[in-house]
């Protein structure tokens, strides 16, 4: 009976990298692990919910009829003005859930993938220093998450002209924006959405180098998403909730203001930055020292 030896970071440090043609940076190129995650089912579920959801809503409102005022303004009331309108609302009720998981999904599936399926452990011994397989992955899984998040919108943008057409952006709380000032605010949006999301991508990368199970993975950095979410709904916190991650999530609605306002996406820049960096650095740190069983 065959046992399986752990490959702890000692080992992997002291086995020999070099020989006969062998260069590191040759080692898991980007374009062989793109098309790996690529061709993994997720990714096409994942990219099929994003790309159909915004006809669902079209579907939805044309079934329904235009949305009346609640007594609180809202961006479901002006969710059929016009595509940017409706891209809008698209991105507002997708931000704090659908595009949470979906980045959980990507970068929290990467590691935990390869060690449930037993090749993480053979990936290293090709030989490819844990270093740049942690970096290869993390830049694919990113990329894939900004491609997500981007995805969504500009579906939207494609599904609301088919169905209501373009046109200046009209403000729940009245007055508009004109489309050639709306574009930009447009881009600094979903800018703001791929900066805020980068909390959910690290937390998610963390627990993926951390667990064997992919589903813990992405289960555990949703889970903790969601556990922000409430403890920021506890307003007995008072100022301690600034330092919640997901405090910022809605910031981006500040840029639809008749002037920008800059504070609160600055201040939710700056925590997800922080955030980022240091769970990014934690990965790193204990991908270095795990042993490999798998």
């Amino acid at each position: 009976m065959s046992t399986t030896t752990p490959l702890n970071g000692r080992q992997a440090a002291a086995a020999p990298e070099t020989g006969p043609g062998y260069d590191v940076r040759h080692t898991l190129p980007l374009r062989v692990e793109v098309v790996r995650q690529f061709r993994r089912r997720r990714t096409l579920v994942a990219f099929g919910i994003l790309l159909v959801l915004p006809w669902i809503l079209v579907a939805a409102f044309k079934i329904g009829g235009d949305p009346g005022p609640d007594g609180i303004p809202s961006l479901v009331d002006v969710a059929t003005s016009s595509a940017l309108n409706f891209a809008l609302f698209a991105l507002f009720v997708s931000v704090g859930f659908l595009l949470v998981v979906a980045v959980a999904l990507f970068c929290g599936d990467t590691v935990a993938s390869e060690a449930g399926w037993s090749s993480l452990r053979y990936l290293l011994a090709a030989p490819v220093p844990r270093a740049r397989l942690l970096r290869q992955k993390l830049i694919v899984a990113l990329g894939y998450a900004a491609v997500a998040v981007v995805s969504l919108p500009l579906m939207s943008l494609v599904a609301g002209t088919v169905a209501f057409g373009w046109g200046s952006v009209e403000l729940p709380t009245g007055g508009s924006v004109p489309v050639s000032t709306a574009v930009g605010r447009m881009g600094i949006i979903v800018g703001y959405a791929l900066v805020s999301q980068l909390v959910v991508a690290a937390l998610a990368f963390l627990l993926s180098v951390t667990t064997d199970s992919p589903l813990g993975a992405v289960g555990g950095a949703v889970g903790l998403v969601i556990v922000s979410n409430i403890l920021d709904a506890v307003t007995a916190l008072g100022d301690w909730r600034d330092f919640l991650p997901t405090h910022w999530m809605y910031s981006w609605m500040d840029a639809l203001q008749p002037q920008i306002q800059w504070t609160g996406m600055a201040k939710g820049t700056a925590i997800s930055l922080t955030y980022a960096l240091v769970l990014f650095a934690l990965a790193f740190r204990r991908f270095r020292t795990r042993d490999i069983v798998s």
